[in-house]
């Protein structure tokens, strides 16, 4: 804290106090979060193993799926561990530049993981609907543009909070939640936040909505398609493979609409806090467990990997 007035102090740094003076509750978030970590890095670095390792991999779908760890990988690495390590300390602080760092950066991957799950469901309605020609149009420049467009996009619209962000926070530097949240840090704002709040909001909307209903939209267009389908066997694996692709969108856009989308109250609700872990934690562990179990190409690409590791 730095003196800017007479009676008014500069924030330099944050207290995060979501749980403080519960020690118990604490040791066992630490252990979740060590666990959800190891989980997720192993499960997702497999994945790319995997995609890269394999041949008959290589296609536009797995390439998607190769970039959905990738950025999972990131987004938990974004946080998690500087969680795990404030679980140690009743009451961990963190500075302002690196508080506002971890949020700006979870923000741009949470915005490039909504647009990629758009793209993903794209290519998914290309493949159902027009298989004979899914290779034509979705070659490899187009997946590399599209997924270059989705990260330089999110980058985009992550900016503009970021530029909005008031010159300074004064008063209270006490954040009640375990790692520097977004809505948990601006609710301490002391100058007035209206084109912060616009912002936020306006970028969230984008980010969420527009994606979403274009999600939509394309699996109305596939559940067309798929009935229209004569072969038993090619709807159940048409299912299968949306399937897998609809739960991850519905557990990642569920709680991202929750934590964003809902209008800010004055304190953080134990609520909020167990939204913001699920979507910072959860959801980057749950999707290669379900895109692994629900996959038998990933699955039989998975058991030639370890059967070639065991003859060398």
């Amino acid at each position: 804290m730095q003196e800017v007035g007479e009676n008014e102090t500069e924030v330099t740094e944050f207290i995060l106090i979501g749980w403080s003076g519960r020690p118990k509750e604490r040791m066992t978030l630490m252990v979740f979060l060590i666990i959800a970590y190891a989980v997720t890095v192993v499960g997702n670095g497999l994945i790319v193993l995997v995609v890269v390792s394999d041949p008959r991999l290589h296609n536009p779908m797995y390439f998607f799926l190769c970039n959905l760890s990738i950025l999972d990988l990131c987004f938990i690495t974004n946080s998690v561990p500087q969680s795990i390590a404030n679980c140690l300390v009743d009451r961990p602080i963190m500075s302002l530049p690196l508080c506002f760092t971890q949020i700006y950066v979870g923000l741009c991957l949470g915005a490039t993981e909504c647009f990629l799950l758009a793209v993903m469901a794209y290519d998914r309605y290309i493949a159902i609907s027009n298989p004979l020609r899914y290779t034509l149009i979705m070659n490899m420049r187009v997946c590399v543009v599209l997924v270059t467009v989705t990260w330089t996009t999110a980058f985009m619209l992550t900016v503009v909070p970021c530029l909005a962000k008031p010159a300074r926070f004064c008063g209270n530097n006490e954040v009640d939640h375990v790692s520097c949240e977004l809505k948990s840090v601006f609710k301490l704002i002391c100058t007035d936040t209206s084109l912060s709040q616009i912002s936020i909001y306006f970028t969230s909307s984008f980010t969420l909505v527009f994606p979403l209903s274009f999600i939509l939209f394309s699996y109305l267009r596939i559940l067309v398609a798929i009935l229209r389908m004569h072969s038993e066997g090619g709807r159940m694996k048409a299912f299968s493979t949306c399937g897998s692709h609809l739960a991850v969108v519905s557990m990642f856009y569920g709680t991202a609409i929750f934590a964003y989308l809902l209008p800010q109250t004055k304190s953080t609700s134990n609520i909020e806090k167990n939204v913001s872990l699920f979507y910072g934690v959860v959801t980057p562990m749950m999707n290669p467990l379900i895109y692994t179990l629900r996959n038998q190409e990933v699955m039989g690409a998975l058991k030639r990997l370890l059967n070639k590791k065991d003859f060398t």
